[in-house]
């Protein structure tokens, strides 16, 4: 187990999340000519985690510009400051996580097909195995303060985050 940890944290920064996006565009190309028609509800599901995706998606990118500390012309990633309000106080990941994962299960309720669902599930696999490296560059860059966070708000589970929040008004 210590040999795989090691092995594990030991890959390449960003080689997890790459193998993810060539299998999610792969999922995403595919569902257009496998789609099964019918069943509407769960196609309607499908759409609804999509367009959850997309506020998971896009709310980072306000966040970070607006409490990150930003230098002036960088991008929104290259924050300076741990941000933990906002979305970040639902998850930790909502864009590398939460939507990519919500992404990857609305392809597979709208396809309803086979390839669709095995490639969704490795790419959900990768997506949240680099969530776990994801925390331990960050437990670098911030220190302390990020290990904290690590304790109060959950890694991608939105409906746990939302819940703990309103708790802790």
């Amino acid at each position: 187990m210590i040999r795989f940890k090691k092995l594990f944290y030991n890959l390449h920064r960003y080689l997890l999340s790459s193998i993810a996006s060539v299998l999610t565009i792969a999922q995403i190309v595919l569902a257009f000519f496998l789609c099964n028609h019918g069943l509407e509800e769960i196609q309607s599901a499908g759409w609804i985690c999509l367009w959850i995706a997309g506020i998971f998606g896009t709310l980072p990118i306000i966040t970070f510009r607006r409490k990150g500390g930003v230098p002036k012309g960088e991008s929104y990633t290259k924050t300076t400051v741990l941000v933990d309000t906002g979305i970040y106080a639902i998850v930790r990941h909502p864009q590398n996580g939460t939507a990519w994962l919500l992404i990857n299960l609305g392809v597979i309720l709208i396809a309803r097909h086979w390839t669709s669902m095995v490639l969704g599930l490795i790419s959900m696999g990768l997506v949240y195995a680099d969530t776990f490296k994801a925390d331990q560059y960050c437990i670098k860059k911030f220190g302390v303060e990020y290990e904290r966070y690590l304790e109060r708000v959950p890694r991608v589970n939105f409906v746990r985050g939302i819940i703990r929040h309103m708790q802790s008004e």
